[in-house]
Parts: C-alpha cells; structure tokens; sequence
C-alpha cells in the first residue's frame, strides 16, 4: 500500500506542485484581502509563518518512512528536475536569499566574488564529483572515504570535518531564523531562533531525506516566488518595464547621479582600485581568494553531495546538477538588481530627508539593531555617513523600504525563512546520519537493528539543532562570514580527499589521513588565530602583519586575506600533504584500484576492495 502510494506521487509530481503553487497563490492573495480589510500586520505576519510552516509539517509527516533506504537517501527515487530544485532550496540558504543582495549593495563588485565562486562551484561537483559519488551508491560522503581508503579512520575524520563546517553553517541559518522572526512576529532574537527550531524539526525528523527533499521542492517555489516579486514590481515602477534582471542599469545610472549629487567619490574603471582609483594589489587577491574558497567549497559540502545520492541513476546525477545551477541561477541573476533598486530608494527617500519624517521601516528595523541612525551634526537631516543598515536587512527590508504593502513584505519574509530552514534541515540531517551511520553503526555498532539507528539519528538530530540554537541565539553572528568559514572549512578537510580519491589511483590511506588533518588544522588555526586572538597577535607580530583586530573578521594573518577566505591556506595544503605522504608509502592495493575503475565507469557493479557491492 504504502508503495503503491509512493508511486502515485511520483506519476504525479507536476500536478501535485502545481496545486500546491495555486494554493500559495491563493493564500497570500487571502493575506492580501486580509490587509485591505485592516488586519493587523503583527497578525498578518503569524498567518505567514503558520500556513508555511503547517504546509512543511503535513509534508514531513506524510513523508514519513521506517525504511532506511527511504531515510537516508529518499529511496533513490528523485526525479533530476525535482532533485534540482531540492538542491536549490538546500543551497540557497539565509546567505544567498538574505545576505547575498546586501552584501552587493554594500561591497558592489567586490561582493560578486560570491556569485562567482558559488555557481562556478557547481561546474565542479557536475565534472568531478556527483557521476561518481552517485555510482559508489551508499549513504554519506564520509561513507566514501571509508570506503575508498579503508577502515575508520579516514571515515572518522570526514565525520569531524562534516560536523564542524556543518554546524558553523547551520548557525548562521538560525541566525536568518532570527532575524525574520523577531522582526514580523515580535519576539526577541534569542526567542526567535528557538521557534525556527519548530519548523526545522517538523520537516526532518520523521522523514529523513524523503521528507526533507519533498518539503525543499515546496520550499523553493516559495522563496523563489518571494525573491521575485518584489523587485519584479520595482523595476516596473522605476523603469516601466518589469524585468528587474536587465532594467536594473537604468537605477543604477539614477544611483550614480544621486552619488555625485552627494558628493560620494567613486572608483575608476578598474574595479580592483578605492575611491581615489589607487590600485589595490590585496583588494583583488582576495576577491579572487574568495571566488575560489567558495567554489572548491561548493564542491565540498556534505549535504550539498548527499543531495547526488537520491537519484535514481548516475545519468539522473550529471542531470540533476545542471536543473540545480538553472534555479540558483533564477535567484543569483536577480540579486545585483535588488541592491541598486535598494540603494536607489535609500538614496531617494532616506539620504537627506528630515529625521522626523522619515519612514516608519527606519524606526522598525533600527529595533532589531539593523539599521543605525545618528544626528551627529545636529541638523535634523539624514546624511549618508549618519545612516547604516546592515547588509542582513536589505533584501527583508526592501518592500518596506519601496513602500510597497505589507503582502509583500511577509511574502519576502516567508521566502527567507524558506530558504534558511530548508538549508538548516539539510545540515541537521547531513550531521546526524553521518554520526549515526558512519560513527554509531559503522564502527560502535554494526549490528544495529534499523529501528535503533533511526532513532539515534533522531536523537542526534535534535540534540545538534537545540545546540546551533542556542549558539546562535547566544553570540549572533554575521550570516555571510558563517557561511564563508564554513565552506573554507569544509574545502580544506574535504575536497583533496574526494578529488584525488577519484581521479589518482595513487592516493592512499596514510596520505589522506594526512592531508585531511593538515588542510583541516591549517584552516581552523588561521580562522580561529584571525577572529578570536587578533589584538594578541597584532601586538605580537607588530603592525606590520596588516591584522585588523576588530573580532578579526576583514583580514586573516599574515597576509592581509579576509578571514572568510582561510580556506585558501587549508587547500593547498591539503592537496600536498596528501600526495606527498602517498608518494612516500605504500601504494593502494590492485582491488582498490579496481574500485575506483568501477566508480567511474557509468555503467556496471562497483566493485568494492572488501568484495562487497553496495546497495543501489
């Protein structure tokens, strides 16, 4: 029964999202009415989070499963399209969504080393890694190495790296939770994060992947609706034409008018020089330091591989990653739009506008500590340099900000708490099936009956996601920097193993224990060194280490690297530790050898060194 049901979904996919897209539509054309009637927006605002968050746990509860296969990998059933768009949502979290446009509309070019490294990175994982890792057939990445190198000990620290990046990531999601909550439902950030933890567990918990890969795909269309929309409606009323994605030079030439009004200096053509147009050699070794930590990090991302693992063939796979760049891409090619739509509306409505008669967004958002405004010559008047908003605001902030109504603005809300939960979900169950699976029945318990390993992972996942809450809820963080360590951190423990496992037959055990040890320590000791321990190590190494000490987040010692960028010691190091080791001993066996033949020939039986072949 429970089968034929399954297969009934499937046959019908299309129309069941498409009905499911139709009643979103609906709804928050209800909100619409609602506000129009005069609803309270506070009320307004819970009826978002309520109908979403209800939407997600009817799908994690009707997805739920007792069968392992359907647990860990959604029963290798995902469609490539489905599978895409799950891989989306699962990727474009609080970061992407939220932090993405403000940080364009702060940085301008130099934030585009995001973009660039985080869709690069998916040319990456589409040639070297998801064909392989789908063929190989088990559970987790850590699974591979285990495989691939033998014994524990390279599963074990794959299981350290995992959880380490993959916390700092979640973290920065909850902190996204927070702040969308505490701004539309009223409560206090440290609240706020816990009641994301409701929406978190409802989607994972009973269903695993199965029921955290269908509730993505619902995710999706609802943050990528909420993207849209707004900036969609801007563009059609600043330009006249509503294709924000190819109108958005018309604002920026408005926004570069109203800079030189100001008196605000710009750089030269060449975009790697400061506002006097001084060519700056560090300013472009990070940007691309950036661009590439973020795409090897990509390419690294356990939760992000798992996602390879749910197809049904390796075809699906290589398919699957391509459907995956086209719906991050519908975000990405938008997202320098709503930075010069928001920047012109500051411009226009905030800069130079009377105090007391500003906005009622500016009093809402400087609540939450988003936005910080002074009179510091005592005029009454808004001056640039008076007014700050963090880039954590722009995108939540926008709708406000164009004075569009109050629909709009929950709708964005609810695509941001979308986009985080959907990620948080992926991470949550990335770490707790690989310390269930990889630690708890691998190595303490092999034979574990299924039930018990169900609920260990259970177990797990609640513990990690009341633990990332209340880190959150307690230090805060900057959402962007969360994200950027956590991709370094994952790079430099991860990617050398994966790659060369694949592609050298030569890389062995002691080599890549190695190399995962040296990547992993040379990252977290530049990373920890440069945010924690900056005024020590200033006053140590003298001013002439460029260390800035302000919690150590623009720039990582010696060097004068940001700190989101750590990764670019890790990897290289990574890389030659491992092929040195295993050039200096001994090389793998011939039945190794012929695994990795078997993992990267399309078609046929992967032939595992232990003789085994693995479930498909």
């Amino acid at each position: 029964m429970v089968m034929k049901m399954e297969g009934g979904f499937l046959n019908n996919l299309g129309r069941v999202y498409a009905i499911y897209t139709g009643c979103f539509v609906a709804f928050t054309i209800l909100i619409g009415i609602l506000e129009y009637a005069g609803v309270p927006n506070v009320y307004l605002g819970y009826m978002y989070v309520a109908g979403t968050l209800t939407v997600y746990a009817v799908i994690g509860f009707l997805s739920r499963t007792g069968q392992l296969t359907e647990y860990y990998v959604a029963g290798r059933s995902v469609p490539a399209f489905y599978n895409g768009m799950a891989t989306a949502s699962d990727w474009m979290s609080a970061a992407s969504f939220i932090g993405m446009a403000g940080s364009l509309y702060l940085g301008g070019f130099d934030s585009h080393a995001f973009i660039i490294g985080w869709t690069g990175g998916y040319v990456l994982v589409a040639v070297l890694m998801a064909p392989y890792l789908r063929k190989f057939g088990q559970y987790t990445v850590p699974d591979f190495f285990g495989a691939r190198y033998g014994g524990n000990a390279a599963r074990l620290m794959a299981v350290l790296v995992l959880v380490t990046a993959s916390f700092v990531y979640m973290v920065a999601q909850l902190v996204g939770v927070g702040i969308i909550a505490s701004r539309f439902l009223g409560l206090s950030f440290e609240i706020a994060v816990y009641a994301g933890l409701v929406g978190i567990l409802v989607c994972s918990m009973m269903g695993g992947m199965k029921a955290v890969t269908w509730t993505q795909v619902a995710q999706y269309i609802i943050l990528i609706v909420a993207y849209l929309i707004p900036v969609t409606i801007l563009s059609a009323e600043v330009t006249g034409v509503p294709i924000p994605q190819l109108m958005y030079g018309q604002a920026l030439e408005k926004v570069a008018a109203l800079e030189k009004s100001l008196g605000i200096l710009n750089a030269h053509a060449n975009p790697f020089s400061n506002a006097r147009g001084e060519y700056e050699f560090m300013r472009m070794v990070n940007f691309f330091a950036l661009a590439f930590c973020l795409m090897v990090g990509t390419a690294s991302l356990p939760h992000i591989l798992m996602r390879y693992f749910t197809t049904p063939t390796v075809r699906e796979a290589r398919s699957s990653v391509g459907w995956s760049i086209f719906f991050i891409y519908l975000l990405y090619f938008t997202a320098p739009a709503y930075a010069v739509f928001a920047k012109l509306e500051v411009y226009q409505n905030v800069i130079g506008q009377p105090i007391a008669s500003l906005p009622a967004w500016v009093a809402e958002w400087t609540k939450i500590g988003l936005v910080t405004l002074r009179d510091a010559n005592s005029d009454g008047i808004v001056q640039l340099a008076e007014f700050r908003i963090q880039q954590d605001a722009i995108v939540l902030a926008t709708p406000e900000i164009a004075g569009l109504p109050y629909v709009i603005a929950g709708l964005v809300a609810a695509g941001g708490l979308a986009a985080a939960l959907s990620t948080a979900d992926g991470l949550l169950l990335a770490m707790s099936n690989a310390m269930s699976h990889d630690v708890y029945y691998k190595i303490i318990d092999p034979k574990a009956e299924t039930a018990k390993r169900m609920m260990i992972s259970r177990v797990l996942l609640v513990i990690l996601a009341l633990l990332g809450a209340w880190v959150a809820g307690s230090l805060g963080a900057d959402i962007l920097f969360l994200v950027a360590w956590a991709f370094s951190i994952a790079a430099s423990g991860l990617f050398a193993g994966l790659v060369l496992g694949v592609w050298w037959k030569g890389t062995n055990k002691p080599g890549v224990l190695a190399g995962m040890i040296a990547g992993f320590a040379v990252c977290m000791f530049m990373l920890i060194s440069s945010e924690f321990y900056g005024p020590w190590l200033k006053g140590l190494l003298g001013d002439s280490t460029n260390l800035v000490a302000a919690r150590g987040r623009q720039v990582a010692w010696p060097f004068g690297l940001n700190s989101i960028s750590v990764g670019i010691f890790g990897i290289p190091v990574a890389f030659l530790v491992t092929v040195v080791v295993s050039k200096l001993t001994t090389p793998p066996p011939q039945e190794m050898q012929d695994f990795i033949d078997s993992i990267r020939i399309p078609t046929g039986a992967v032939k595992l060194a232990d003789g085994e072949a693995p479930p498909h």
